[in-house]
């Protein structure tokens, strides 16, 4: 509740949080055991630019210090080319394309990660279908090499 900067809060109901505040509590709730491992789909929604820097910040430091392995799902393409020491790319539940941001914008010939996305995935809007829900943008940090 510290790390998220929730602890005034501590006795409050969860129904009386704000969308932000509860996916703040999220991310609180997935770290207090320090896992080796931590999986995040789509964390960084709902969050202020202040608390989505700060969790980054942490998660870094946790990969780095402790080894932890962090897989995680966006759709924030500047994010992941940011953060992320490996991106897939999943197309209508595949995985199209593999490697590092810099990477992927080599085999696209693309300026970000963004453009090497939709040179992979198409400029076309799409119907989405039950859980193949469209494209979607994984990445992870591994632990210690």
């Amino acid at each position: 509740m510290k790390f998220v900067e929730m602890w005034d809060r501590r006795d409050s109901l969860v129904k009386e949080f704000s969308g932000g505040m509860k996916r703040r509590l999220e991310i609180a709730r997935g770290l207090m055991h320090h896992p080796k491992v931590l999986f995040l789909d789509e964390p960084t929604i709902g969050l202020d630019p202040q608390t989505r820097n700060h969790m980054w910040s942490y998660l870094r430091n946790l990969n780095q210090t402790d080894g932890t392995t962090i897989f995680l799902t966006t759709h924030y393409m500047e994010e992941a080319e940011h953060i992320a020491g490996r991106v897939a790319v999943i197309d209508h539940g595949k995985i199209i394309d593999v490697g590092s941001s810099n990477e992927l914008k080599e085999r696209t010939k693309t300026a970000t990660l963004e453009e090497a996305f939709l040179a992979l995935t198409g400029n076309e809007i799409r119907e989405e279908h039950g859980s193949n829900a469209g494209q979607r943008m994984q990445m992870w940090h591994g632990g210690r090499r």
